[in-house]
């Protein structure tokens, strides 16, 4: 998604308790950010405005959340959201952390001592290009970088509008060695899809939903 350069962003993310500028310092060492650091950790990949990642980390306060983007106006906008989110429902904010870093990197800022328990990719850019289907969040050498960090018995959590990408998808996990446990092709059809976490819809999948796109989703597992 493109959006416009936002020159507030920059100033307030590197003022937020919650924001982390230098992720590298913290591979390997990503549980003792958080003020639990026993608690289970969760990876939003590509988490845009923070839809998704204010919800699911408020809503699930037994778990700890690392939402990851690469252009600060987002992260921007997610920061806010967040704390909108969370003043809302009159909660500290000690479960989540952002960070902005180039995901195809991401075996710089994490490693198995991290152990991340799931993995969501929401909505994600399909490359539609053959040439770069590489870049993909979900192609098979993304998913090897994952199988790095990822908690035995680790899962993906993937939802996209975009049926080549989504078939593609179910490709990639299999070459990459995972088990696709659950899989729709209209998710919206299918009560208690995910099992403990309710389907938080992004502003993406309320805007394919309404004109009349179904949403494809998938969960698989190492």
């Amino acid at each position: 998604m493109r959006i416009r350069y936002k020159k507030w962003a920059r100033p307030e993310l590197e003022q937020s308790s919650f924001y982390v500028d230098n992720p590298e310092e913290l591979r390997g060492k990503w549980k003792n950010f958080f003020e639990n650091p026993n608690l289970p950790l969760n990876l939003e990949l590509g988490c845009g405005k923070g839809q998704f990642i204010s919800e699911m980390a408020s809503n699930k306060l037994e778990e700890n959340f690392i939402a990851i983007d690469l252009v600060d106006a987002m992260l921007g906008l997610a920061k806010r959201n967040i704390e909108s989110v969370y003043g809302e429902k009159n909660l500290g904010i000690n479960n989540v952390v952002l960070t902005r870093f180039d995901i195809d990197r991401i075996l710089l800022i994490l490693n198995e001592d991290d152990k991340i328990k799931r993995i969501f990719i929401n909505f994600c850019n399909p490359w539609p290009k053959g040439k770069h289907r590489k870049k993909r969040l979900t192609h098979t050498r993304q998913l090897e970088k994952y199988k790095n960090f990822l908690e035995n018995n680790g899962q993906i959590y993937f939802k996209t509008d975009d049926e080549d990408l989504f078939n593609s998808s179910l490709n990639y996990f299999k070459e990459a060695g995972f088990e696709v446990i659950k899989k729709t092709y209209d998710l919206h059809n299918e009560e208690d899809f995910w099992g403990d976490i309710d389907n938080i819809q992004t502003e993406h999948e309320k805007m394919f939903s309404a004109q009349g796109i179904k949403i494809k989703a998938l969960i698989a597992k190492i």
